[in-house]
């Protein structure tokens, strides 16, 4: 893991403020508004072929969109673009959550890495973790370490070694996070980066309709701009999105520093970008990264 700064580590831990116990999640992840069928988006910055309509082209399920996503992802969640290299990350981040670890930031206090383990456990019964599992069910919705400390962590580093494991990660990563989101930025008729952005948000703040998860977040920005599919611009759309999202990370101490939004996504939005497609300049907590292709 890279050296953090204490700004750093403070923007890590916003993330698991505002999440909400996860467990299930996927399949009973509300949103307010289902909206019915997509309509035409703002022209494209790059126009699709003939015949596929803008939301469709390219989106961020492309692989190539896709591992772009976990990088500019991986910059706030980790200080790093190597997202692959995160499978072994554990600690304790002090937010309240227990242990945050892995690709996504599972964490022990909020379901989803239990519900991680059990799903390696039962696609390789015997691995590293799965003595551990009785222990994260008891801790699990709370900060605590019984049963835990210094032997499951090493567990995980050993599990994360493990090409099962990390299979494991990415399926959890998009059956929680990943696949909700994306499927209803393309409702709501955005392209790649809308996509990312509705992504982005739900890593940081959870699913669900509370006033601060992403289902309050996108029912604020509807309240404000209409999406392509009713009709709406797409630019403003997304700026009304971000501007809940921003209040969203303020409503929390931990949520002071609003550059994941500021200095990254609020710089595609205003070029236009839409697309998401590189090359790709950003900001998060003062660092730069790049993408070029």
């Amino acid at each position: 893991m890279p050296t953090r700064t204490s700004t750093q580590m403070t923007a890590q831990m916003t993330r698991r403020t505002a999440r909400v116990v996860l467990t299930g999640m996927a399949v009973a992840l509300p949103f307010s508004l289902v909206l019915g069928g997509v309509g035409q988006a703002a022209a494209p910055s790059r126009l699709p072929d003939a015949g596929v309509s803008a939301a469709a082209a390219t989106g961020l399920d492309d692989p190539h969109k896709k591992d772009i996503a976990m990088r500019v992802v991986s910059s706030a969640e980790n200080s790093s673009l190597d997202w692959r290299g995160q499978f072994k990350y554990i600690e304790d981040i002090g937010d309240g959550r227990g242990y945050t670890a892995g690709i996504i930031g599972f964490c022990s206090g909020t379901g989803d890495m239990l519900d991680l383990v059990e799903l390696y456990t039962k696609q390789k019964p015997g691995n590293p973790l799965a003595k551990f599992l009785p222990a994260l069910r008891k801790v699990n919705g709370g900060d605590s370490h019984d049963g835990l400390g210094k032997s499951f962590e090493d567990a995980w580093r050993k599990a994360a070694q493990d090409k099962a494991f990390q299979d494991a990660q990415e399926s959890e990563r998009d059956r929680v996070y990943f696949n909700p989101s994306v499927k209803q930025a393309k409702q709501d008729g955005l392209r790649a980066l809308g996509q990312f952005i509705y992504y982005d948000a739900i890593v940081m703040h959870g699913g669900g309709d509370g006033k601060y998860s992403f289902g309050g977040i996108r029912k604020t920005a509807l309240s404000k701009a209409k999406p392509p599919a009713q009709g709406g611009d797409e630019k403003t759309y997304l700026n009304a999105f971000l501007d809940a999202r921003k209040k969203a990370m303020q409503s929390e101490k931990a949520h002071e520093d609003t550059s994941r939004v500021d200095t990254a996504q609020r710089v595609f939005v205003k070029e236009g970008n839409f697309d998401f497609q590189p090359p790709l300049k950003w900001k998060v907590y003062g660092d730069s990264y790049e993408i070029k292709e």
